[in-house]
């Protein structure tokens, strides 16, 4: 009767042996991949044109690579496609490719910021883009108890929402393209030219056609003295030639 049942005894320990197993594989977590930050946008969905930027400029294999090969944590602000769609026609084809570079790690941080961090964070923040010795590309965020207000100097936004947070990688949400100054601000304002100054109230009033001072009189004396020594030879001839007739006359 027990030789009859130790082959039955044995496929029951057998297949509780392999039911354990099924059940640790089961439970075992699966290892964790390198962060890929399109993926996470992808899951989180509407972010479609910040994946193809990113990935048509090589910024998401730049940040994967940061991610997974050193413990320098990011932020980053993802547009979505809405915030896309409301610029004004022809806005990022009318900057360069190393303009829309910049634009794109304008919107990266090196530095990992929680929301609670933003509170205390000094202003203006480092990103990606431009030298941060020059402050060429200022971005600043204030707060407002749990809401995080980002501006760029052209634009002011809020972080809608977090779509993905880890101890390396933080992903926010905004609803407008975050446009900074360098690039899209108005151009300065030229000072308006100095008015002219009147002619009268500088320069003194030039005589009639600029004569020399005495000019006119000298001409109407000088003629008249002319005419009146004429007249006088006249009259002085006419008497000495009346003198002789009438001297003829007497002889």
């Amino acid at each position: 009767m027990a030789k009859q049942l130790l082959p039955l005894l044995s496929l029951v320990l057998a297949l509780i042996h392999c039911a354990t197993i099924s059940a640790q594989t089961s439970q075992a977590p699966a290892p964790a991949g390198p962060t890929n930050v399109t993926k996470v946008l992808e899951k989180a969905g509407q972010f479609t044109t910040f994946i193809k930027l990113l990935t048509a400029s090589q910024v998401a294999d730049r940040i994967n690579s940061q991610l997974n090969n050193s413990n320098q944590g990011l932020t980053i602000f993802a547009p979505t496609d809405n915030a896309f769609a409301s610029l004004k026609a022809g806005t990022l084809n009318s900057i360069n490719s190393q303009d829309q570079l910049q634009l794109l790690q304008f919107h990266i941080l090196p530095t990992l910021y929680t929301t609670s961090q933003f509170q205390t964070a000094s202003n203006p923040l480092h990103t990606q883009a431009g030298d941060s010795a020059d402050g060429q590309y200022p971005l600043n965020v204030t707060t407002s108890g749990t809401q995080v207000n980002v501006t760029t100097g052209v634009v002011t936004t809020s972080v809608a929402n977090t779509i993905y947070s880890d101890n390396q990688l933080a992903v926010y949400q905004v609803d407008q393209v975050l446009l900074p100054m360098a690039l899209f601000g108005a151009a300065p304002t030229p000072a308006p030219a100095p008015a002219p100054t009147p002619a009268d109230a500088t320069k003194p009033l030039k005589k009639a056609a600029d004569a020399p001072t005495g000019s006119s009189d000298a001409s109407d004396s000088s003629g008249a003295a002319a005419l009146g020594n004429q007249l006088l030879t006249v009259v002085t001839f006419t008497i000495a030639l009346v003198a002789i007739t009438a001297s003829s006359l007497w002889l």
